[in-house]
């Protein structure tokens, strides 16, 4: 080789490897690099360099790179380069991680180098002992890797680890650290490795996983006791590490643990001398550089931060929410459920009424589950949602939490609507038996409210927004136009929809006033107790709307730690009252109830007086509505008579709307 060691020069090592050396080299290379003789091919006289035979135990530079037909390299062919510092083998077609374990290197940072070995798919227990006794980095970027196993990196002191662009690699043994010293520097960058080792993570002080999709969940944020810098693919993993003391460490000299205190009690001067002279002997001084930047605190920056729509928090922000969605969900499921079996097995006929009150008993109990997955998750991942956060707002759970809300705000409002407008309608033509809205008009109407809060519920699922956006999983997401669009319409509907309400209940109220028309005592009773919940509802809708109407337009006006308020005290608060106020506070209700209870044997004095009652007021009322005044028109009469049939099943309460 003469005085300078093989490949000096890039493009000769380049050559030299890539067209000479595969004859040679690369098949007996176990044989030849024990001679401690270049073999004589390898001159590259053109270049300078390797001009004659010499001893390989001076190698400095060795690059096997471009080799495609390169399958194997034996277990000696590096064996004994003391002063090898730069070890490359890229773009091979070996199979197995080849053995560096010979080389003894004495050279300080030593750099291997292996890269594009589509082929190499395991990196062993103990690959690299015996490499290198002082710092090593390692380059093993854009491999065939699939797994690094136990005790990978033992026995090394390692400054920087880069796995980068491993596409395959899932999983990184949680013992790979063990046994070595290091690394300051790791970078798995584009890699699908699930989980990273929670052993040998304390030096790293920075951590690079851009591109790491399937990294959901790091470590516990103390075992990164010197993190310095940070650059994740999540931003909710940046969550971990804020208010994250770090410790300052000065790997070469151990006096430097107790510096940050001599920097609180030593005055500090404009060229620092007297600082350092407090700490060190005069004479350990002389030849130092000052470093004016010791005294000044580290912080630990992590990219990308947290946005307003991910803010660092948990699921519920506020300990008093994470109490009342429990109070809140188990009401509406229980309430709503309670309705629902009750009008479904209740002897009486399924009118028109009782029909639109199971939908809308049904659509608040949706959201009574949506407020269950809500509590639920919150409570698993209180204190460490940043680690669940992905997994949660990414996965099925937050899909079907965003389909069940969207579905249920959707399909209640919906519904109260129809039962709005049916009132009026019996209002209004209460003469008119003919034009009574039947059941057999109200399916398919309902029908059709069910099929667009289903259409509504899905878009999100299919693309059109998301509900990924937030840990509350609404469709939130309007970057793109069409996702406008369908904020805009869900919202505009809704507006429609409480413009007709109130419309109608304006109409009913002047009905109600007009003695021309003949409404019912028992209508009027109804559209007033109704006109009373279903303000009540939109009222509560209002501040929400309103706020996401202004999202919408991306000027919001309210934080989404504040809309969590919101969120629990004003969105679902009637899925929770509608059944008690519509319902189980009524005395028809209370009577349907106990008459259940007495099938299965409970309660049955209780449900004797019930029909007792029932049998006295059907009664009462047939006999009144044949006598009654000679000036009550053939209508009334006929009306009357239609009443008294049913007269059991009405109440003067709004439950006799079922």
């Amino acid at each position: 080789m003469g005085r300078r060691p093989a490949a000096t020069d890039p493009q000769c090592g380049s050559r030299a490897m890539g067209r000479r050396w595969p004859a040679l080299l690369l098949l007996l290379l176990p044989a030849v690099l024990p001679a401690a003789r270049c073999p004589q091919p390898c001159s590259c006289a053109a270049h300078g360099a390797l001009r004659c035979p010499g001893p390989l135990a001076g190698l400095f530079r060795l690059l096997i790179q471009n080799t495609k037909n390169l399958v194997y390299i034996g277990p000696g062919a590096f064996t004994h380069l003391p002063r090898l510092k730069y070890l490359s083998i890229c773009n091979t077609g070996i199979q197995t991680f080849p053995d560096v374990t010979k080389i003894f290197s004495s050279e300080f940072n030593f750099i291997l180098e292996i890269c594009d070995n589509l082929y190499i798919t395991t990196i062993p227990g103990n690959a690299f002992q015996g490499m290198n006794n002082e710092s090593i980095t390692l380059k093993l970027y854009g491999n065939g890797f699939k797994e690094v196993q136990s005790h990978a990196f033992n026995g090394t002191t390692l400054i920087s680890l880069e796995l980068k662009e491993n596409v395959h690699l899932e999983k990184m043994h949680n013992e790979a650290f063990w046994g070595a010293s290091g690394p300051s520097v790791l970078d798995i960058s584009s890699t699908k490795l699930q989980a990273l080792p929670s052993y040998g993570l304390e030096s790293i002080q920075t951590l690079i996983a851009t591109s790491s999709y399937s990294l959901k969940k790091l470590p516990s944020r103390e075992k990164f006791t010197n993190l310095l810098d940070a650059t994740l693919t999540y931003p909710s993993h940046c969550c971990a590490f804020r208010n994250l003391p770090t410790k300052e460490q000065n790997f070469s000299f151990s006096i430097f643990e107790n510096f940050s205190k001599q920097c609180e009690s030593t005055a500090r001067k404009p060229n620092n001398e007297t600082l350092y002279s407090a700490i060190f002997a005069e004479s350990e001084l002389s030849g130092w550089d000052y470093d004016y930047g010791f005294c000044s605190p580290k912080t630990l920056r992590c990219a990308p931060e947290p946005d307003a729509f991910n803010p660092c928090e948990d699921i519920m922000g506020y300990d008093f929410l994470r109490v009342l969605i429990w109070l809140i969900n188990i009401l509406a499921i229980m309430g709503n459920l309670t309705v629902l079996l009750v009008l479904l097995t209740s002897h009486y006929k399924l009118t028109v009424p009782r029909f639109l009150m199971c939908n809308l008993s049904f659509a608040d109990f949706c959201m009574g589950l949506y407020l269950l997955l809500i509590a639920s998750v919150d409570s698993q991942t209180r204190g460490q949602y940043y680690n669940y956060a992905i997994d949660w707002q990414t996965g099925s759970g937050c899909s079907a939490a965003g389909f069940f809300t969207v579905f249920a705000s959707e399909l209640s409002v919906y519904t109260l609507t129809v039962i709005t407008l049916e009132r009026w309608h019996t209002i209004t033509y209460a003469v008119q038996l003919d034009q009574k809205l039947r059941l057999r008009h109200a399916i398919p109407i309902m029908l059709g409210g069910w099929l667009f809060s289903t259409l509504i519920a899905v878009l999100p699922l299919v693309g059109v927004s998301n509900y990924i956006k937030v840990s509350i999983c609404l469709p939130m997401d309007v970057e793109t136009t069409l996702s406008q669009v369908y904020v805009l319409t869900i919202l505009i509907f809704n507006v429609v929809a409480f413009i007709i309400i109130c419309a109608c209940y304006i109409k009913i109220y002047f009905a109600v006033q007009n003695p021309e028309l003949m409404a019912t005592n028992k209508d009027t009773k109804i559209a007033k107790k109704m006109a009373i919940l279903i303000f009540t509802d939109f009222t509560c809708m209002a501040p929400i709307s309103f706020f996401a109407i202004s999202a919408a337009f991306k000027v919001p006006l309210i934080t989404v730690t504040n809309s969590k308020v919101l969120l629990v005290l004003f969105y679902p608060i009637n899925s929770c009252a509608n059944p008690f106020l519509y319902a189980i506070f009524t005395k028809a209700f209370q009577r349907d109830f106990f008459l259940l209870l007495s099938k299965f044997g409970c309660c049955k004095h209780r449900a004797e007086l019930y029909r007792r009652k029932e049998f006295s007021a059907y009664n009462s009322k047939c006999k009144n509505g044949y006598t009654g005044s000679n000036k009550a028109s053939q209508s009334t009469l006929k009306l009357s008579t239609l009443h008294c049939q049913y007269s059991a099943v009405l109440d003067k309460t709004c439950y006799k709307m079922y």
